[in-house]
């Protein structure tokens, strides 16, 4: 058996990774799958690749581009959520704050620079006109630490995946003052460049796996009621997440959104200049060209 580490946030769209791990499916192809769950999301995902504590990440792929072409020695192997991400934009039960227009000089929770939290700041001030590089950001390390500076009065605003926050929103801790979706295609998995030299095989083989339990799960009858049970969420908010969302089910990846993320990236200033995409892809990726 082989083993392969994955990291993943501790979300709805890593359903299909717990099915298959629950079936066994991963152990049928030889592979030992060992699965984190990292509440810090991609910023902590992007540094346990770094460090060698996770073979593979699924993470945001405006977080994992930005990290690469910084030095990660990692590589994009497949796309894996192909649609956007809707970020709800938050504050506090009793914040001043009520609407987007008001929050230009706020304080910004992220989890860590370099995070989704962080980048989607970064674009949702540009997409308002405003310079990004002026915001103010509180590093909270995950959800719960940004509920924490809420109530702290250290942070004002956070950008999240408005399913995860619903129950909180519901709950009446937080209330959602407005919400962007990203331009781009929301996750890829990667894998750092070590892993890809000493275990590729295994590499493919988990990736036809999970490409199969992406398959299944967009056409399970109870795909809903089990998003819903596991999650908390009410099965209205389970259904109209997962009507929304798409999996990817092949090694294609559109060149041209890649080129997207990067251009947006340069232009917030999250990184220094726009790089060319194939550097980031490996060689099991490819790129679908009737989309370009």
């Amino acid at each position: 058996m082989t083993k392969i580490t994955v990291g993943g946030v501790p979300e709805h769209f890593n359903l299909p990774w717990h099915l298959a791990i629950e079936d066994g499916a991963f152990e049928t192809k030889g592979i030992n799958l060992q699965w984190e769950t990292i509440a810090g999301g991609t910023g902590a995902m992007t540094k346990g690749l770094r460090a060698g504590e996770l073979d593979l990440a699924v993470v945001l792929t405006e977080g994992i581009c930005a990290d690469i072409i910084k030095g990660n020695p990692s590589k994009l192997i497949q796309q894996y959520v192909r649609s956007p991400l809707i970020w709800g934009i938050h504050a506090g039960a009793n914040s001043k704050y009520n609407n987007c227009s008001e929050i230009e000089k706020a304080r910004f929770a992220i989890s860590r620079n370099g995070s989704g939290s962080h980048i989607m700041a970064y674009v949702f001030a540009e997409q308002q006109g405003w310079e990004p590089t002026d915001l103010s950001f509180e590093i909270v390390g995950n959800f719960d630490g940004a509920r924490e500076a809420f109530k702290n009065d250290t942070a004002d605003i956070l950008l999240w995946e408005k399913f995860t926050t619903k129950p909180f929103v519901d709950s009446g801790e937080l209330k959602r003052i407005g919400h962007t979706i990203t331009p781009w295609s929301c996750f890829m998995i990667a894998a750092t460049d070590d892993v890809l030299k000493n275990k590729r095989d295994a590499v493919e083989n988990t990736l036809k796996v999970i490409r199969k339990y992406c398959d299944d799960f967009m056409n399970r009858n109870d795909a809903v009621d089990l998003v819903a049970e596991r999650y908390d969420l009410l099965k209205k908010d389970a259904n109209a997440w997962y009507r929304q969302t798409g999996w990817s089910t092949n090694n294609y990846v559109s060149k041209k959104m890649l080129q997207d993320v990067i251009r947006t990236l340069a232009d917030v200033e999250v990184i220094e200049k726009q790089v060319a995409v194939e550097p980031l892809c490996d060689e099991m990726l490819w790129f679908d060209l009737l989309v370009e």
